[in-house]
């Protein structure tokens, strides 16, 4: 009886709703949490994250656009997809990250229930956030959060799918789009995702995901002159870039930036979030005047 090979992986990124190799043609193996392979990932370049944050661009209007329901649906839809692959996102958090099945088994639960509650987030934030004000004169004075417009974010490297769910899905509730930059080490989860996206309702460049590594990458990502914001929670453990470094280059195009947390450490994404904290974190307050009836 022969024996079966494996079909080994070659992941590519995901740009603009379509999965294109790197433009410099490099991968990198990605291997288990002992040393073990398991797939060949694309390793990005500055160009790809130029050619990710065009696409973001260009989506970000429509997506900004879209009524504060249907965005709830669309990203409700995601999450319903993400429960369809659970078992796939179980075998590569578990891999990746070292965990035995039951512990990547409530990470995957953990991930899928925070979607669904930024999902619900979409058509409330604008109650919670905005303000009638009172002005003296006959006018209506309507304080409302917009998106802020294209993110970077620098995903964690440690929690490679509730860390990366945790900080993708509240920059989509207002509007925004993102390029999102994977775990160098565990970008399985990341891939995977974007496989999700790409077969959701969700229109194509509103998320663009990149592999590679951090250093080679983040800080062209965060020096681009069209994005607007920045979040460098994932760069505390990222080999050879510091956030410091890059809150400097982000500096030069006056950008707003969600540092690590104090200590240098990431976050135990196993907290439920604080509120709509990370969700107004990438807004702009929009404020109308309007005159009132007689």
């Amino acid at each position: 009886m022969s024996t079966r090979l494996e079909v080994r992986k070659t992941y590519k990124l995901f740009i603009g709703g379509a999965f294109p190799r790197s433009e410099s043609g490099r991968t990198y193996e990605v291997l288990d949490a002992k040393g073990g392979f398991l797939a060949n990932a694309a390793l990005g370049s500055r160009k790809d994250a130029r050619d990710a944050v065009k696409a973001a661009r260009a989506a970000q209007p429509g997506w900004a656009g879209a009524t504060a329901y249907n965005r709830g649906q669309v990203l409700y839809r995601v999450a319903e997809l993400l429960e369809g692959r659970r078992d796939q996102f179980v075998a590569e958090v578990a891999a990746g990250e070292g965990l035995r099945a039951k512990d990547a088994e409530a990470v995957v639960s953990a991930a899928v229930d925070r979607w669904v509650w930024y999902a619900g987030w979409t058509d409330k934030v604008a109650q919670v956030a905005g303000s009638a004000n009172p002005v003296a004169g006959p006018y209506f004075n309507l304080s409302v959060p917009e998106p802020t417009g294209v993110v970077g974010i620098v995903a964690p490297q440690r929690s490679s799918l509730l860390g990366l769910v945790s900080v993708l899905a509240p920059v989509l509730v207002t509007g925004n789009t993102a390029v999102v930059l994977s775990s160098t080490d565990r970008p399985l989860p990341a891939i995977t995702l974007s496989e999700v996206l790409a077969t959701s309702d969700l229109p194509k460049g509103v998320v663009n995901i990149l592999t590679g590594r951090v250093a080679e990458v983040a800080p062209h990502l965060v020096g681009h002159m069209d994005v607007n914001a920045v979040d460098l929670t994932g760069t505390v453990d990222a080999a050879g870039v510091a956030w410091a470094d890059l809150e400097a280059i982000a500096a030069d195009t006056v950008k707003r930036v969600v540092r690590p947390p104090a200590g240098d450490a990431e976050p135990d994404w196993t907290r439920a979030p604080d509120g709509p904290r990370r969700i107004l974190a990438f807004t702009e307050t929009k404020t109308v005047w309007h005159p009132k009836g007689a």
